[in-house]
């Protein structure tokens, strides 16, 4: 080991990203959680109508665009490192229902956002990038299929057939997120082109227009008994056409496009994810403070102080994994660091889901209801365990990294 290797010394964030970060502080506190006032939780109806968004969220795409809190999440837009954006994508994470649009830093749309900057031809950019950057209209990606396991992305079903000059797309997906919104404009479909090719050769991704005929949203699935507004449905495609022109990236390509769409992803959400484990904190030592039982508060309980020491711990551990992974991916790359962005995809949620279980239990009946945010954001980052990969995708990933490892040392047998 050289000493270059001993640790990673982060740069210091520019001039630009403290200014920045210091405004997205001041939006949060002045714009964003007054607005939240206005939200009604768990009242989305089960049905695909009646989805519009909240009137305030356009006023406050309003007010971020106007201080300069947008796009933040994709550095040849703002400027940022993926280092530098963390920070601000956990001051977002405290209020997941409106501060990652509001700032148009909200998924799945980043993710797409990304994959159209990285592969996308200029007339797909002028026509799907730039209006998405936009914040004109909003999107989905399909890739997920009820029918196999799609933890495996090479077990995906839907036929992508070319016929001319057109593709026609068959097959039934569903958990694609974004697709009950009236403002989703367009999906980015993942199928096979070409089941006889090698196994990760076999995939593409086309961009179909959500207007398209063929194109059935069939109904919506809830989290953990509640409906998120823009939805996470089941899509069926009835030899659905498109033109060649909308390939993305190269035929054949579509594993590659998804693990190039999916890295940023994975950590944008684990950045998120602190915001909402420090919210569950702070709601835990404010309840503390302000319950009394058996004679003195909640805070002068041993073992609630316990909870939040230990939820602080643990928060500190995890923000040090996600900035690890963050800087290993503006210093080397995805692929270098895919192996510290699967490490933090692993552990924040799971921290993060028991910090939140931790403030549940001592807010009580309150914890489970609408009455707080901590039993919506309790569902959000339990399924993050499952989405973007499940956690037992990622251990293999790593167990299979560290059995061929180069050792530190070599010390032989002593057994």
């Amino acid at each position: 080991m050289t000493g270059s290797a001993m640790y990673p010394a982060f740069p210091a964030p520019s001039a630009k990203a403290v200014e920045l970060y210091d405004a997205l502080v001041a939006f949060m506190q002045d714009e964003v959680f007054p607005a939240e006032a206005q939200l009604e939780r768990g009242q989305t109806p089960a049905g695909l109508e009646d989805r519009d968004p909240p009137p305030v969220l356009e006023e406050l795409k309003a007010k971020a665009k106007e201080r300069g809190l947008w796009n933040l999440f994709l550095p040849s837009e703002s400027g940022l490192t993926q280092l530098e954006y963390a920070p601000m994508a956990e001051l977002t994470g405290w209020s997941l229902e409106l501060a990652p649009e509001a700032t148009n830093c909200a998924a799945p749309d980043t993710g797409n956002m990304e994959l159209l900057h990285l592969v996308g031809t200029d007339e797909q950019k002028e026509e799907w990038l730039e209006p998405l950057l936009d914040g004109q209209f909003r999107s989905a990606f399909a890739m997920t299929e009820p029918a196999v396991a799609s933890s495996d992305a090479t077990n995906i079903e839907t036929r992508i057939v070319r016929d001319g000059d057109e593709y026609v797309i068959s097959g039934r997906k569903w958990w694609i997120s974004g697709a009950a919104d009236p403002r989703c404009r367009v999906l980015i479909v993942m199928g096979k082109t070409d089941p006889d090719a090698p196994t990760h050769r076999q995939q593409s991704m086309v961009i179909v227009p959500a207007d398209t005929p063929g194109v059935e949203v069939v109904r919506d699935y809830p989290v953990f008994g509640g409906y998120d507004r823009h939805g996470h449905c089941m899509i069926d495609f009835h030899d659905v056409r498109v033109p060649v022109a909308n390939l993305l990236g190269e035929e054949g390509g579509g594993f590659a496009n998804a693990q190039a769409r999916l890295g940023p992803g994975r950590i944008h959400h684990v950045m998120r994810a602190l915001g909402a484990g420090e919210r569950a904190l702070q709601l835990m030592v404010e309840r503390a403070k302000s319950r009394t039982a058996f004679g003195k508060t909640l805070a002068e309980q041993s073992a609630v102080r316990e909870r939040i020491a230990e939820s602080r711990v643990e928060l500190e551990q995890a923000r040090a994994l996600c900035h690890r992974a963050a800087y290993a991916v503006d210093s080397e790359g995805n692929k270098a660091a895919r192996h510290l962005i699967a490490a933090a995809k692993v552990s924040v949620p799971r921290i993060v889901t028991g910090v939140i279980d931790r403030a549940i239990q001592v807010h009580g009946g309150a914890g489970i209801s609408s009455a707080t945010p901590l039993a919506a954001l309790y569902g959000w980052h339990r399924a993050m365990r499952i989405f973007d990969g499940p956690d037992e995708v990622h251990l293999a990933s790593l167990g299979r990294h560290e059995l061929t490892r180069e050792p530190t040392f070599r010390i032989g047998d002593h057994g």
